[in-house]
């Protein structure tokens, strides 16, 4: 026995030896390599030890989360955000106890004004239902306030597709296809469908690349097919088409694109048929006439010198020929990849550019026949109710529907390794998205969202969100002091020649 138990000991420092040699003979294979290579100065000056600089670099995107910010400091969400999003999406209880630990100070910060009589809850009344293009032989009515933005599949993966369509049905709101083309998941959750038409018009383009009518009947020819949207530019990459990089290209994706599989999918950074006013009222029409369902348009606003331009065509054609509503989305918004300049500093943010542009519907006697979707970080009641007193009629989202999935914000959305299956397409790492469990997430959040929304109105002394107005909310101002939205954006009233 104690023969054994010699071999044994002898065995194991045999092998601690040949660890530490192969270990000693790695860490001289690196040390040679760091010290003669020229590309890299830490490495140079600190070899192998220099080699850790990166490993802590990217362990930190995950750890700063978790220990280092603060619960209102991290960016593009903080963790008071993202914590309320999950609460929200599960159903628990999201009161908070002590005082709220956001800054009201910052300019800009939206402070609403609550009425000394709110609304009781018995006054309370349901978001009443809007109609988008009802000119149109298949108008849409719905009564939902907050919907689901595009995220396309490729984007997000197939077991998110379906969550969200599935959660979409359960709460009565529509999704967003994104520029992808529409896959069988998003018809199969049985909810209702915006169409995305993106400059590569994956889903509705011929074998040279161009508009299709046929493609574009059998789209419509989906009952849950209730709207198309022209994408001119989004949020994070104004002026860059969509980026889907090729090892996100399946076979499938591929397939629905109409592209080769595991190249990278790069869209036109606009519509080539669309230079002008009248080129994008001429596609709005096609495309309106061909479906026979409403249609309308999103943008980033940068230059607003052509929405004027845009609305004195219409008036000149006539205001049947108007799109059905517009999309705005935010110079903050989000993407799976963009170029940095572009996500970091072009576009105007949703707080700027969604009254810029109810102001110039209203200027223009345009107001009640465009409907103004908004988009842009938008993922809380707060900031939904600002952007309904700023006076649009519909709020969508993605990166919050992204955290009623699971999403931690690992910033893995271009790497194809998203840890949570999101925006993956590896069959290991989307084994942790159950589709139905996560469609009930899906539906509570949204469902929630409304009505806290619908909290802050009642606080205000309106009964339902598309009752506030701008008067109910203040914005600081650089001075600390808070001053009404209506007179920062004061309300505009239809010129003499714009009166229907």
């Amino acid at each position: 026995m104690l023969d054994l138990a010699i071999q044994v000991i002898g065995f194991l420092a045999y092998l601690f030896i040949f660890a530490v040699g192969i270990g000693f003979l790695i860490v001289t294979v690196l040390f040679i390599r760091d010290v003669t290579q020229t590309s890299n100065a830490i490495r140079r000056n600190f070899p192998v030890i220099g080699r850790f600089r990166y490993l802590f670099e990217r362990l930190g995107e995950f750890f700063r989360q978790y220990f280092f910010a603060m619960d209102r400091e991290e960016m593009p969400f903080n963790r008071a955000e993202r914590n309320w999003v999950d609460r929200a999406a599960s159903g628990a209880d999201s009161t908070v106890a002590f005082g709220s630990t956001r800054d009201l100070r910052p300019v800009g910060t939206p402070i609403f004004v609550n009425c000394p009589y709110p609304i009781l809850e018995r006054d309370v009344a349901e978001p009443r239902p809007v109609t988008i293009g009802p000119g149109c032989a298949q108008p849409y009515t719905t009564s939902s306030i907050f919907n689901i933005s595009g995220m396309s599949f490729g984007a997000i993966s197939k077991p998110a597709v379906l969550a969200l369509s599935n959660g979409a049905r359960m709460a009565g709101i529509w999704m967003n296809t994104g520029e992808g083309g529409l896959s069988p998941y998003h018809l199969e959750g049985g909810a209702d469908i915006v169409f995305q038409i993106g400059t590569a018009k994956y889903g509705v383009r011929d074998t040279d690349g161009d508009l299709s009518d046929e493609k574009l009947r059998e789209v419509a020819a989906h009952e849950q097919v209730r709207m198309f949207e022209i994408k001119l530019s989004q949020g994070a990459k104004p002026g860059k088409g969509g980026i889907l990089p090729g090892g996100k290209v399946t076979a499938e994706i591929a397939k629905i694109r109409g592209i080769p599989e595991g190249a990278d999918s790069l869209s036109p950074n606009r519509h080539p048929e669309i230079d002008n006013a009248n080129e994008l009222l001429a596609m709005i029409d096609r495309v309106r006439r061909v479906t026979g369902k409403p249609t309308g348009f999103k943008c980033v606003v940068g230059a607003y010198g052509w929405l004027d331009s845009l609305f004195d065509e219409i008036w000149r054609r006539g205001v049947e020929t108007a799109p059905d509503f517009i999309s705005i989305d935010s110079g903050d918004g989000g993407t799976g990849a963009a170029p940095m300049p572009l996500m970091d500093n072009v576009g105007l943010r949703i707080r700027e550019s969604l009254p810029l542009v109810v102001d110039r519907l209203c200027e223009h006697g345009l107001r009640d026949r465009i409907k103004v979707i908004s988009s842009g970080k938008l993922i809380t009641p707060a900031e939904a109710a600002w952007a309904f007193c700023a006076g649009t009629d519909f709020v969508v989202s993605a990166r919050g529907f992204m955290f009623s999935l699971g999403c931690i914000q690992a910033l893995q959305c271009n790497r194809n390794t998203c840890p949570t299956g999101i925006t993956t397409h590896k069959k290991r790492l989307q084994r942790g998205l159950d589709p139905e469990h996560k469609a009930v997430r899906v539906a509570t959040y949204a469902k929630h969202m409304t009505k806290e929304i619908g909290i802050i109105a009642h606080s205000c002394g309106v009964a339902e969100p598309r009752a506030l107005k701008r008067m109910h909310v203040r914005l600081v101002t650089d001075s600390g002091i808070s001053l009404p939205c209506d007179e920062i954006f004061p309300n505009v009233t239809p010129r003499a020649d714009r009166v229907a």
